[in-house]
C-alpha cells in the first residue's frame, strides 16, 4: 500500500550527507515500513541533482554510483500517468513549475499526503487543502 508522495527534494536530502534535514530524516525512516509513489519525473530529477553534485565536485563518480544503488532500492511505486492538463492548471494556479505540479497532482489524484522540502510546493498543496507529511 502506497502512503505518500516522495518529491524529490527529500531524497536529495538524503542523499547528499552535508544537508541535513530532519523531515528528509523522518521521511526515511518511513520508507523503512511503507512505499512511497512518484512520478516519473522523479527519478530524473534525483539523478540530475546527483550528477551536479558530481561535476561540482561534492561526489565523486563512485560515491554517486553507490546512490545511485540505495535509489534502485527504495520502496517507491512510480505512476505513469499522470494528468499533464491537471499538472499544467495547478502549476498555473499556484505559479510553481510543472515538474512540481506533477507531485502536488498526484497527490491529490493518489489522495496521499506529499513529502517536500519545497516550500513553493508545500504552500500549494497547502493552498489545495492538502496534507502534508
Amino acid at each position: 500500500m502506497v502512503s505518500f508522495v516522495l518529491d524529490a527534494s527529500i531524497a536529495v536530502a538524503w542523499l547528499l550527507d552535508d544537508e541535513n534535514e530532519p523531515l528528509a530524516e523522518a521521511t526515511l525512516e518511513r520508507l523503512g515500513i511503507e512505499t512511497a509513489l512518484v512520478p516519473v519525473v522523479w527519478h530524473a530529477e534525483v539523478r540530475n541533482a546527483l550528477l551536479g553534485a558530481e561535476r561540482r565536485r561534492r561526489l565523486r563518480p563512485e560515491e554517486v554510483n553507490a546512490r545511485l544503488r540505495q535509489i534502485d532500492r527504495l520502496p517507491l511505486s512510480t505512476d505513469s500517468s499522470p494528468s499533464f492538463e491537471a499538472a499544467f492548471m495547478l502549476a498555473r494556479t499556484h505559479r510553481v513549475s510543472v515538474y512540481d505540479a506533477l507531485y502536488l497532482e498526484l497527490a491529490l489524484r493518489a489522495n496521499a499526503p506529499l513529502a517536500t522540502l519545497d516550500n513553493a510546493l508545500a504552500a500549494a498543496a497547502r493552498a489545495e487543502e492538502h496534507p502534508l507529511l
